[in-house]
């Protein structure tokens, strides 16, 4: 198999599942468009997998890649109808072009939460209803069209994942390792929020929570990697 992977800052990539890709012998391809890497023909590739980035979907002037890289989401995941993973700003980007809208949230929602799955038949075959997730961002995928299907929710953000085809946006995060908490830290969107939320010591509050679930993560990770392989 061969992958396509999209990043949006090299300290934000698939952790764990580069583990579970490499043991499957799954050939990446990474594209790092935040510095300039362009998105290469779309043929060879079995799955896309991106990823997430401090950006938001809207900032198009700012990061002007992130025009053609909603193109090719688009060309892939509705057109060609091809695997899709998106984490993240990866889920925002796919609510985005299959017709949706991506909003600020009144709230962020970060640190270790509840998420509820309403839909076991994709994605998330053999996993339990509830699961703790990392969460990580400050903008939610709202007004999905019908062709979508809600798969989970939390109390704060309706649209935690959701599936187009064969193609699935998934707001939370399950591919941390125990280095995430501490590179994501340093991006100053990522801090400023941190701090907001959580308070005082709120990195090492976090870094704590990680290292606790993060047994619990890595197996939710296995199962979503797994369900994803069988799709394609």
């Amino acid at each position: 198999m061969k992958f396509l992977v999209l990043q949006h800052i090299d300290i934000e990539h698939p952790g764990v599942f580069r583990e579970f890709m490499k043991n499957d012998n799954v050939q990446i391809d990474t594209v790092e468009l935040d510095v300039g890497e362009k998105i290469p023909k779309l043929d060879p590739y079995d799955a896309m997998i991106v990823m997430g980035g401090p950006m938001d979907t809207w900032q198009e002037e700012i990061h002007p890649w992130l025009v053609p890289e909603k193109e090719s989401i688009y060309e892939f995941a509705c057109v060609q109808k091809k695997p899709y993973l998106g984490l993240c700003l990866g889920a925002q980007l796919l609510g985005e072009v299959v017709g949706g809208k991506v909003n600020k949230m009144d709230n962020p929602e970060i640190g270790i939460l509840d998420i509820n799955i309403s839909n076991h038949n994709s994605i998330f075959k053999g996993m339990n209803n509830n699961i703790k997730v990392l969460q990580w961002h400050s903008y939610e995928v709202s007004d999905l069209p019908d062709s979508t299907t809600l798969l989970a929710s939390s109390d704060v953000c309706k649209v935690q994942a959701f599936a187009f085809e064969r193609a699935y946006g998934l707001q939370f995060h399950v591919e941390q390792t125990n280095e995430t908490v501490p590179q994501w830290s340093c991006i100053p969107e990522y801090k400023t929020a941190l701090e907001e939320t959580l308070g005082s010591n709120a990195l090492d509050k976090f870094t704590s929570g990680v290292d606790d679930n993060l047994t619990a993560f890595n197996n939710s990770a296995k199962i979503i990697y797994d369900n994803f392989v069988n799709i394609i």
